[in-house]
C-alpha cells in the first residue's frame, strides 16, 4: 500500500512539474491532462497488481514454511518413536535373554538335584 502511494504521490508530481513547465494550448493542455491521467491510472494499476502479486507469494511462503515445519515436526516425532521403540525391543530382548538364563540354571539345578537323589538311593 505505502508502494501504491508513494508511486501515485511521485506520478502526480511529476506531472504536475511538467505541466508548468510550458504554457500549452487549450488542445494541448486537454490532451497532456488525459494523457497524465491515463499514465496515472496505468501506474496505479501496475502498483496494486505488484501489490497483489506480493502478498500472494508472501502468502505462498508462509504457508511452505508451515508445512516445512509440520514435515519437521512429524520427523522428529517419528525419529523419537523408532528410537522408543529400539528401546523397548532391546529391553524385550534383555527380558529374553535373563528368562532363558533363569530356565537354564533352574533345569541345570532340577538335573543336580536329581543326580544327589539317585546317589543318595544308590
Amino acid at each position: 500500500m505505502n508502494k501504491l502511494l508513494a508511486l501515485l504521490a511521485a506520478t502526480f508530481f511529476a506531472a504536475s512539474s511538467f505541466a508548468q513547465a510550458s504554457a500549452p494550448t487549450a488542445a494541448d493542455s486537454a490532451a497532456a491532462k488525459t494523457e497524465m491521467k491515463a499514465e496515472a491510472k496505468a501506474d496505479t494499476k501496475a502498483a496494486k497488481t505488484t501489490s497483489a502479486a506480493e502478498k500472494k507469494k508472501a502468502k505462498a511462503e508462509a504457508k511452505a514454511a508451515k508445512k516445512a515445519a509440520a514435515a519437521q515436526k512429524n520427523a522428529e516425532k517419528a525419529a523419537a518413536n523408532a528410537k522408543a521403540d529400539q528401546k523397548v525391543h532391546a529391553a524385550d530382548a534383555k527380558k529374553t535373554k535373563a528368562d532363558v538364563a533363569a530356565d537354564a540354571k533352574e533345569q541345570k539345578a532340577e538335573v543336580k538335584a536329581d543326580a544327589k537323589k539317585e546317589e543318595a538311593r544308590k
